[in-house]
């Protein structure tokens, strides 16, 4: 039997999906200049980032399609006896998937995010063409060492250990089709399902890979996972009830170390995950023991306090993790999904409430100053006159 190692098993199985990309941009050069008749040399093209028309486009497509990862915009153009003034080189739109965060390769600063289909972000300017204003000289174009960022924009984001049936749950609550066997690793990509309502919502959902302790400092690929939870409205636990352990040579945990395990994963990556709304799907309902271990775990839950003495204080999160709802189901029968269906609804149409809410107060708000800065404004004319 041959045994693979975490980084083995992730690096020969995760070459096709691309996550992250490195390109370079560079606006194009100001033209030259007539400096005998006043010419004025045409400005450089900019280089823009927008959001793909067509949202199936990948991070694979590009780095396939643009195989140098070099995009430069067109110098402006040269004035001339026949044409004293210059036409701006033309500008280069590099068309993106939603859910791109743009960074500064070498400042390693957030540039912006291109998350709707309207979105554009200028990466690159133009340099200025050659006139008087600067001596005749024409500038150089902005470049630019830039990293392609991908994180999966979805309502809920399931989160667990490898093989506690977070693919077979996606299977069940939506119409996804992801690999699904029976040991840790199946997940090496995000899997995206849809579940759709009788009165037509649609509510997508992220079935991220699986994660390993200390995935925060980025083993197993952490960060490459954790990430994408970052733009999910809701977080699903999808825990094993009777526990889980990744090969014999790690330690066992039970469930509800486990649920102390993952929360601490997430707040070591970002403490600020913590504060989005969080469910707990008890999985694999359907085996041996199973109605035991749940009950075990639940007065664990209940009573948090006197049950931490056995966890190794570097692993106990801040805080204890509070759920909306404990849900045990079988992903694999079927039993508890449609409840988990329910409740998912429940807890994102609160979310969506409450964001509502906020939003026509502080619309309200403003609607306010703006009356009142109008009436001063009126004031002010009439002092004038």
């Amino acid at each position: 039997m041959v045994h693979l190692t975490v980084r083995t098993f992730i690096r020969k199985y995760n070459h096709k999906f691309v996550d992250k990309l490195r390109v370079y941009v560079r606006g194009g050069s100001g033209g030259i200049s007539f400096p005998s008749l006043g010419g004025i040399g045409g400005h450089g093209g900019d280089v823009y980032v927008v959001a793909a028309k067509d949202n199936s486009t990948t991070l694979r497509d590009m780095k396939k399609t643009y195989t140098t990862q070099r995009f430069i915009a067109d110098n402006g153009e040269n004035s001339s006896r026949n044409k004293l003034f210059g036409l701006k080189g033309a500008s280069i739109y590099v068309q993106v998937p939603h859910g791109i965060t743009i960074v500064d390769a070498d400042e390693n600063k957030i540039i912006g995010d291109i998350l709707k289909p309207e979105d554009k972000l200028l990466v690159a300017t133009g340099g200025k063409g050659a006139s008087s204003r600067n001596n005749y000289q024409q500038k150089k174009g902005k470049w630019r060492n830039l990293w392609l960022d991908m994180k999966v924009i979805a309502d809920v984001g399931f989160v667990g250990f490898p093989n506690a049936g977070k693919s077979t749950l996606l299977t069940a609550l939506s119409n996804a089709t992801p690999k699904v066997a029976n040991y840790p690793f199946t997940t090496m990509n995000p899997e995206i399902g849809v579940i759709s309502y009788d009165d037509f919502r649609s509510i997508k959902l992220a079935d991220l890979p699986g994660l390993i302790e200390g995935a925060f400092m980025n083993k197993g690929r952490g960060h490459s996972f954790l990430k994408h939870v970052e733009r999910t409205d809701v977080i699903l636990y999808v825990v094993d009830v009777n526990g889980f352990q990744l090969s014999p040579r790690d330690d066992f945990r039970n469930a509800f170390e486990t649920i102390l395990y993952l929360t601490k994963e997430l707040e070591l990556f970002d403490e600020s995950l913590l504060t989005k709304d969080k469910i707990l799907a008890i999985n694999k309902m359907d085996s041996e023991n199973s109605s035991d271990n749940f009950e075990i775990l639940i007065n664990q839950l209940n009573n948090y306090e006197s049950h931490l003495d056995t966890i190794p204080k570097a692993l106990l999160p801040e805080d204890k993790p509070e759920f909306k709802h404990i849900i045990p189901i079988s992903a694999q029968e079927g039993s508890g999904t449609e409840e988990l269906k329910l409740r998912i609804r429940e807890v994102l149409d609160k979310t969506a409430f409450e964001d509502n809410k906020h939003l026509r107060i502080e619309n309200e708000g403003n609607n306010n100053d703006a009356l009142l800065d109008k009436s001063n404004q009126d004031n002010e004319r009439k002092l004038i006159l």
